[in-house]
């Protein structure tokens, strides 16, 4: 059963071009936005040797594809990925009017599992204790990358906010960071503690000799003194956790592996577990808000931080 051939005649690079523009305009991260572009033009290249293009897509041809990259090895979170770029490719498509329906929902709810919450087994995030994090940041004996470790634990951060922030961000005196807006977040500011400040500016010291001339990120790459990207920020922080014993990358279950993201997990938790408020914590963590009341609930600053700094777990570092 086909999607149907899309109501307009667009090439694969025009409709690619057309829907990266809409990402765009929605406030889409740079970084979602180049890998779902990346992700459709390697199902374009697999459509072309098919005889087939991206508006005329139907169940069977996405089956097999899906069938190929599995023999290829690609681990089913890539898979996973690249089918949430291409359902938001048709998505788009139905919105403007090019098409009636979008089948790929139909291909991810039977073959990618855990899509939408399928998942049952109930699997979470590694969420370690605070002394596990304690011995973990211990552990790191490079400074940028205990620093990186420290910011992520500390503020609760996504790693692409940590990749974008410069170092103007940074207000010292406060021990604040103002985050670039992203779609995905409400409040921008997100607080630091002294350990966290420490270390931070020991960093600062190390960037002075590695950073290129312009650059103002905050965490910056050893090989090019350029903005460390999404990869160096993993690498970076899996490396030592696999040296101290908490992450297993050879495990595919999300309770053996402690990523960067384990931190926002951990961050929660441990305030939740410290007494904060729960709206304390979702603006901390700058989730939207979803609830009438959440809207005429306003939150001062400075009672903010006082809490934060009262509940945020010390590590001795």
């Amino acid at each position: 059963m086909e999607v149907g051939r899309m109501r307009q005649g667009l090439s694969d690079g025009e409709l690619i071009g057309r829907f990266q523009e809409d990402c765009v305009i929605r406030g889409l991260s740079r970084h979602t936005v180049e890998g779902y572009v990346s992700s459709l033009k390697l199902l374009s290249e697999f459509l072309q040797k098919q005889g087939s293009s991206l508006d005329a897509v139907d169940r069977e041809v996405l089956r097999e594809y899906i069938a190929v990259l599995r023999k290829a090895g690609i681990s089913d979170k890539t898979v996973k990925n690249r089918f949430s770029a291409y359902s938001s490719l048709y998505d788009f498509a139905v919105y403007e009017g090019l098409l009636d329906r979008n089948v790929v929902l139909d291909i991810r709810k039977r073959y990618l599992k855990g899509y939408k919450g399928n998942d049952v087994t109930g699997e979470r995030r590694k969420i370690v204790s605070v002394a596990e994090m304690a011995m973990f940041v211990d552990s790191i004996f490079d400074i940028r990358d205990k620093a990186i470790a420290l910011v992520l634990a500390k503020t609760g951060v996504r790693r692409t906010e940590l990749e974008n922030m410069d170092v103007g961000d940074v207000d010292w005196d406060v021990m604040s960071i103002t985050l670039k807006p992203t779609h995905k977040r409400s409040n921008r500011v997100v607080f630091f503690d002294h350990e966290t400040l420490v270390v931070l500016k020991q960093w600062l010291e190390r960037r002075e000799l590695v950073v290129v001339s312009g650059c103002d990120a905050l965490f910056v790459s050893y090989n090019s003194g350029g903005r460390i990207d999404r990869n160096g920020v993993y690498n970076g922080f899996v490396k030592w956790a696999e040296m101290c014993g908490l992450h297993d990358p050879r495990s595919k279950k999300l309770s053996d592996r402690f990523t960067p993201h384990c931190c926002r997990h951990w961050f929660t938790t441990h305030l939740r577990r410290a007494g904060m408020s729960r709206e304390f914590i979702m603006e901390l963590r700058g989730d939207k808000m979803h609830e009438a009341m959440d809207v005429y609930y306003h939150i001062d600053e400075v009672e903010l931080r006082k809490s934060y700094l009262a509940c945020i777990p010390q590590l001795g570092v």
